[in-house]
């Protein structure tokens, strides 16, 4: 019978702290990440001199010019981080088997710089709005999931999934489902989000309202996912297994109280023990948690509270966003790759058991139960 987990068997990640799960994982394991200047990577104006962006990152440093030349930032990370995941797991994708791999990626909203450009391009260029066709196709949501799926010839189900911060949750959540269905035997499951002044406002405003000073970042993150007892029965060894989600919606008592700033570490809590209790965990047996506290005093208090409600003060605490910035809805899927990074050297950890909690600022919050491995043992 199965157990209705998904292991992750390979994960390619780009973020300021690293390119590449190893050397992602050297950074987290020092805890390693900085900003960079950014003052010159954009002709607008931002709030900000730093973030944590890839500022040298160019897609045909990795993919090569040819079909490469007018993808968006977010396509680019995405399609790379991609390539890294098939690169890193031994699952092997070919004609035999693509129509029964496919991609979930997760997004806040696709390029919000595609989409702002092109948008504005049709109120300030010449009747019959002399757009730049060439740009529409990265105006689409689903443009990233798109061309990752041409470029390595994946012809299983193709995604797109909108969640914000918890897309990453939930497009694993969706990934579950469409391989516990049979719909599908893998798939390349991520986050992809891209550094821009668009973005880089919508942060600083968001953590001035807040009360935060955490710099806007960027990257993408990407899982090969299977079904964790046909990977088991197989012989074969996965970085992970997620054992559990859940996600939700804090629903204050008086809707009218709604917002930021209402106390969600009850709802948390109780999304937290739901994981727990399906994945067959108990809080005793959680050694890390991965939590998407960003430098916000008020919201970081309540998910500090609802963790230490369930989990109490005993496992180690790995707040990402520390060393990648605020990447909205790429910091899920950072999350998950920093408990890998953790597990990925290290044996002494096989086997134990982790939580990464996430939550958004209109009270949708989520959680997951991960067991780990290390890479090269038996």
């Amino acid at each position: 019978m199965s157990t209705g987990a998904i292991a992750i068997t390979g994960w390619g990640v780009l973020s300021s702290a690293g390119i590449g799960a190893d050397e992602f994982a050297r950074a987290v394991t020092a805890g390693r990440g900085s900003a960079a200047d950014v003052s010159e990577m954009f002709e607008e104006p931002v709030p900000r001199q730093d973030a944590f962006a890839l500022v040298d990152f160019k897609v045909r440093d990795y993919l090569g010019r040819k079909g490469t030349s007018f993808l968006d930032r977010s396509t680019s990370l995405a399609m790379v981080a991609c390539g890294q995941a098939l690169a890193d797991t031994d699952l092997v994708v070919d004609d035999s088997n693509n129509e029964r791999v496919g991609i979930a990626l997760g997004t806040t909203a696709g390029s919000v710089k595609s989409t702002s450009d092109y948008s504005r391009d049709t109120f300030v260029q010449e009747r019959p709005y002399l757009v730049n066709p060439l740009v529409f196709p990265n105006a689409v949501m689903n443009c990233a999931a798109g061309q990752s799926a041409i470029r390595y010839r994946l012809r299983g189900v193709n995604t797109t999934v909108a969640g914000g911060a918890l897309a990453a949750l939930s497009a694993l959540r969706y990934a579950r489902n469409l391989i516990g269905c049979g719909y599908a035997d893998a798939l390349l499951v991520g986050t992809t989000e891209e550094f821009s002044p668009q973005v880089a406002w919508a942060t600083h405003f968001a953590m001035e309202a807040g009360g935060g000073d955490l710099a806007a970042g960027e990257g993408a993150a990407v899982f090969v996912v299977e079904d964790a007892d046909a990977v088991r029965e197989a012989g074969r060894r996965p970085d992970a297994e997620v054992l559990a989600i859940e996600v939700g919606l804090h629903v204050p008592a008086d809707e009218a109280t709604a917002g930021p700033e209402t106390d969600f570490s009850e709802s948390l809590a109780g999304c937290v023990v739901r994981a727990l209790s399906r994945a067959g965990v108990e809080p005793g047996e959680v050694w890390a948690v991965a939590s998407a506290e960003n430098g916000m005093p008020l919201t970081d208090g309540f998910e500090d509270r609802a963790i230490r409600a369930v989990l109490g003060d005993g496992p180690v605490r790995l707040r990402v966003k520390e060393f990648t910035g605020e990447s909205h809805s790429a910091s899920g899927a950072f999350q998950v790759a920093a408990l890998l990074a953790r597990h990925r050297a290290d044996p002494t950890l096989d086997g134990r058991v982790s939580v990464v909690t996430t939550r958004t600022s209109d009270g949708a919050i989520g959680a997951a139960v991960l067991r780990g491995w290390s890479r090269g043992v038996e």
